[in-house]
């Protein structure tokens, strides 16, 4: 791939989406190995493989920040009927040595294996003490496509070439990362069925925006971290990864995952709306009211502040023609008045379109359909009157393409776990 009169970002970017050991060959040479702090003893770190806050650094409000690139890697076994004791063993010796390798921090590597319903399919059973049901349509606006791979592997680092070295020792491809060798690979286990990658971070958007779905007058902010423009991921409106966390069972220390491919229509949203409008769509109309969103957002500090939004939604919607998408989201908390799910997306370009792979981690899965209930606002609509895909927060601009679930369980259970772990 030629690197010539390509910025650095955009260059990474192209990398990791195209994938592969030239990708990777490439990156080394324009770049070098980045300084990557090794890795540790798998035994020492959390049962939980979605415990990554601790490893993640803090904006100056305190909200952690996720590695900055991302490679999903949707996977199918090679075999019929229940795994073999020795793919186990491969598939936990290639994982381990990645943990000996990297830190397990945004600035090394970080990383989830999940499984799908029809992975649990050959047990004839579901996971045991799990709610993992088969994906759906949740909302009669949206017909997507159903992911049904086996498993789903989900990396992250704040460098490319870290997520691309990762990948392609995992395929078998690289006999050794960041001077640890591989003890075994995926190879003749697992093969790709799909690949999908992505990006999050102040700047990375606008360094990627000459796709389709984004105005080619290049709107999105150079500071933002989407490509809507706004910062997301407020501590204060994220579950913690305790509130997500299976508490009993077999699959204790694990937690549900779902994943949705969204492609991004940006035309109106920068060419005809104004800021007000956009603030209006994304928090609630009392935000562009009261001038509160400075910039992309980073004022809120921890909270959105759409809280008291939240509690008059209908009456909000019907006063201002508007129901914002933050401020819809809000009504989903639990009876201690917290949110439930924990979301970790991040923009992408695949396939040359603007999307959004929108990864959620919750205890189950009906706590995501719970929130996405209330960010649909079909509800709000009816008794408001506002039109579902007129003024609706941000739904007008969002095509939901696919979606998939997942289970990913506690980390001694990661490699090809059986339905019921107890027998």
């Amino acid at each position: 791939m030629s690197d010539r009169g390509i910025s650095r970002r955009n260059f990474a970017k192209s990398a990791v989406a195209i994938g592969g050991a030239s990708a990777l060959a490439a990156c080394l040479d324009r770049f070098g190995s980045p300084d990557v702090p090794s890795g540790t003893d798998p035994a020492s770190l959390p049962a939980r493989q979605h415990a990554w806050d601790g490893g993640l650094p803090t904006d100056d409000a305190g909200n952690h920040r996720l590695g900055r690139h991302h490679i999903l890697l949707l996977l199918d076994y090679a075999r019929d009927g229940a795994p073999t004791s020795g793919d186990r063993q491969q598939v936990t010796d290639a994982l381990q040595s990645l943990e000996r390798a990297y830190a397990w921090q945004a600035d090394g590597l970080q990383f989830t294996l999940g499984y799908s319903p029809a992975y649990f399919d050959r047990f004839e059973a579901a996971p045991t003490g799990v709610d993992l049901p088969e994906p759906s349509a949740l909302a009669p606006f949206e017909d997507p496509e159903f992911d049904t791979p086996d498993a789903i592997l989900h990396l992250a680092s704040d460098h490319e070439q870290v997520v691309l070295a990762a990948e392609e020792a995992l395929k078998g491809n690289q006999e050794s990362v960041n001077d640890q060798e591989m003890a075994g690979s995926f190879s003749g286990v697992f093969s790709v069925a799909d690949r999908r990658t992505g990006f999050v971070g102040a700047g990375l958007p606008a360094e990627n925006q000459d796709v389709d779905g984004i105005p080619d007058s290049e709107p999105v902010p150079e500071d933002a971290p989407l490509f809507m423009g706004f910062k997301s991921g407020f501590k204060e409106n994220q579950a913690s990864e305790d509130r997500v966390t299976v508490e009993s069972g077999p699959f204790a220390d694990g937690t549900t995952q779902h994943l949705s491919q969204i492609r991004l229509q940006l035309q109106q949203w920068y060419e005809q709306d104004s800021r007000d409008q956009r603030v209006s769509k994304m928090f609630c109309p009392a935000h562009a009211e009261e001038e509160k969103v400075e910039g992309v957002g980073e004022n809120l500090g921890t909270d959105s502040g759409v809280g008291d939004c939240a509690d008059d939604v209908v009456e909000n919607s019907r006063r201002a023609g508007v129901a914002g998408h933050a401020e819809k989201a809000a009504r989903a908390r639990d009876g201690n008045d917290t949110p439930i799910i924990l979301r970790r997306d991040f923009d992408s370009t695949d396939g040359g379109e603007a999307r959004v792979h929108f990864l959620s981690l919750q205890r189950s899965i009906a706590d995501f359909v719970a929130t996405k209930s209330m960010t649909n606002g079909t509800d709000v609509a009816d008794e408001s009157a506002v039109g579902q895909r007129v003024n609706n927060g941000i739904l007008q601009y969002m095509r939901v393409e696919r979606r998939g679930n997942y289970l990913l369980p506690p980390r001694d259970l990661r490699a090809l776990p059986p339905a019921d772990p107890a027998q």
